[in-house]
Parts: structure tokens; C-alpha cells; sequence
């Protein structure tokens, strides 16, 4: 009986259609650090990831762009970069691609 509840529940929760908006131009940051084991040294994760673009609120940087801006040399664990590339990038809303057409 209470699998019968939750399918109605599922049944009654609104659909989000997904693809039809902008694009938003970068990689998540989550994404990018996913892809890597840490601790990791800043000039590593230079080298490894460096060229690939990240999503901002002033739009698309380069991680080597952001870590320009930070001064740990040595990242022990994931959230400890992201947190320090969120703190010179900024937080808040990411602008979509221009629709040209």
C-alpha cells in the first residue's frame, strides 16, 4: 500500500523538460574536481586542468585564471579547492549563451 502512495505522489509532481534554454557556456567546478584524485599540488592541477573553463557568475575562467588568485600551493582535499576557487570566483547565478536565433 504505501508503494500505491508514492507512484501517486510521483504522478502528481510537475515534469521538468530539460534542453529547450540557452546553453550555459564552462564545466560545472564540481565536475572538473571530480575528475581528480586528491591531494593534489596547485601546479599539478595547473597542468591537468588548467585550459578548461569553469562556470561563473561573470561567465566562463579558466581554473588557472582562478588559481592565480588563490594562495594555497597544496589542495588535501576537494572541497577545500573548491571552496577556494568559489571564494575568488563568486557565487550566485551563471549567465546563459546569447540564442542567435
Amino acid at each position: 500500500m504505501a508503494d500505491d502512495e508514492a507512484d501517486e505522489e510521483e504522478e502528481n509532481e510537475p515534469v521538468v523538460e530539460l534542453g529547450e534554454g540557452n546553453a550555459v557556456e564552462g564545466a560545472p567546478l564540481a565536475r572538473v574536481a571530480a575528475r581528480l584524485t586528491w591531494g593534489i599540488t596547485r601546479s599539478d592541477l595547473e597542468r591537468r586542468v588548467g585550459d578548461i573553463e569553469i562556470r561563473t557568475p561573470d561567465g566562463p575562467r579558466t581554473v588557472s585564471d582562478a588559481l592565480s588568485d588563490v594562495d594555497i600551493t597544496y589542495f588535501e582535499r576537494r572541497q577545500e579547492f573548491e571552496a577556494s576557487v568559489r571564494e575568488v570566483v563568486g557565487t550566485g547565478p551563471v549567465p546563459t549563451a546569447d540564442d542567435d536565433s
